[in-house]
């Protein structure tokens, strides 16, 4: 019996192998809670870039939880990328309820960015806006939809000191709402996380393709950015966060990534069409930066790409095609074992994403949903569209 079935049971042993290499890389990333919220004796000054584009739904918690730091030496500066939706004028009711001990001044100022060039990113160009008009040794990049525990930014400093890090980057918590928030949000970090691995890896590595930020909060030494030729070498690469990693690795720079899941929270999109455009955004014109393609590679990447998603759901296609007749019995042995292998994982995966672990037997669902994002992402290729505005993205080389 096992002589007759071994390619099934050595494919099944491989497939759970994978599964469980996943989780051991996982397990080795860090958590910000193991470095200390004490106050360095001569805090340098952090200055929080907040780029925000029509966030009137999102910047009053957020610029709230910033200003509730346990951190002294801190300076705000939210740039107004010319909303129109009320953005700057909520923004300046906090920075003018902001003030600090008594002395009557505000740690938050309101910049508006000047006019957008026509060969940047609406992103990047608020960035470097910001930077242009801070004073902190510490750059803090922040998005609008994210919020703060008090220790963030203390706990951040201690950890990129401590890490001799360049560049400081965190994951935090998802916060998901909607029902697709929660079919699709936790595949798409699992499989960012079978990309790049465990965080400690990642930081590790001085292989650019094995880099990655997270734009939500990055940390950065104020010479090293400037010396790496901040947003204005990103300018033109959609996703400025993977770029900026990749770019501060090329030039030797350190930058580090910890978990950060008790320290921040993200609602990144809050519908199916939100999950859409935003994915749809960066996976393909950002992700050609994350591998090292040749005339080959560039080509065949449009036509492979729409498929990768769907790669977990092998087993299920080989004992759907078993039962079909088109596959044999080894086909429905090794599809049954990882299938339920593979929903053991998902299970646990959107539980830990603090969901209720029966979510993840909806991962094929986020699988085919995926794969159509990618498609639609690939058949546009450079071509970006992001909150009214429309972009060409170039491809790293």
């Amino acid at each position: 019996m096992i002589a007759e079935h071994w390619p099934a049971l050595v494919g099944a042993a491989l497939w759970v192998g994978m599964i469980i290499a996943v989780v051991v890389r996982f397990l080795d990333s860090k958590q910000l809670d193991e470095y200390p919220a004490t106050i360095p004796a001569v805090p340098p000054l952090v200055s929080v870039i907040i780029p925000a584009r029509n966030e009137a739904h999102n910047i009053e918690r957020c610029l709230t939880s910033v200003l509730s730091t346990t951190y002294p030496m801190m300076e705000v500066i939210v740039v107004d990328d010319h909303s129109t939706d009320g953005t700057g004028e909520i923004a300046r009711r906090i920075a003018t309820a902001d003030v600090v001990n008594g002395f009557g001044f505000s740690r938050v100022r309101i910049v508006d960015a000047p006019p957008l060039p026509s060969e940047w990113f609406g992103k990047q160009w608020a960035c470097h806006s910001g930077a242009a008009v801070a004073g902190g040794d510490l750059l803090c990049f922040i998005d609008a939809d994210t919020w703060h525990g008090p220790e963030l930014i203390a706990r951040s400093v201690n950890a990129i000191h401590s890490r001799n890090a360049a560049l400081f980057t965190v994951a935090g918590h998802q916060e998901m709402g909607s029902f697709w928030e929660k079919v699709i949000q936790p595949f798409v970090f699992v499989t960012l996380l079978v990309r790049y691995g465990g965080l400690e890896a990642m930081s590790r590595s001085t292989n650019p393709y094995k880099k990655i930020a997270n734009g939500q909060f990055m940390l950065i030494a104020r010479g090293a950015y400037d010396e790496a030729g901040g947003h204005v070498a990103l300018k033109t690469h959609v996703a400025e966060d993977l770029r900026m990693a990749q770019r501060f690795t090329e030039l030797g720079f350190p930058a580090h990534m910890v978990l950060a899941r008790e320290q921040m929270t993200t609602r990144m999109y809050t519908s199916l069409g939100e999950i859409r455009r935003g994915w749809g955004k960066n996976v393909y014109a950002g992700g050609r930066d994350t591998l090292p393609l040749n005339a080959v590679t560039r080509a065949l990447l449009p036509l492979v790409f729409p498929f990768v998603p769907l790669l977990p759901l092998i087993p299920i296609f080989a004992a759907c095609l078993a039962w079909l007749g088109v596959l044999g019995d080894n086909a429905l042995i090794f599809g049954a074992i990882g299938t339920v292998a593979s929903a053991l994982f998902w299970t646990a995966a959107y539980g830990y994403a603090r969901l209720n672990p029966l979510w993840g037997l909806l991962y094929p669902v986020a699988a085919f949903v995926l794969s159509f994002i990618f498609a639609e992402a690939a058949w546009r290729g450079s071509k970006v569209a992001w909150k009214g505005r429309d972009y060409i993205s170039e491809r790293a080389r």
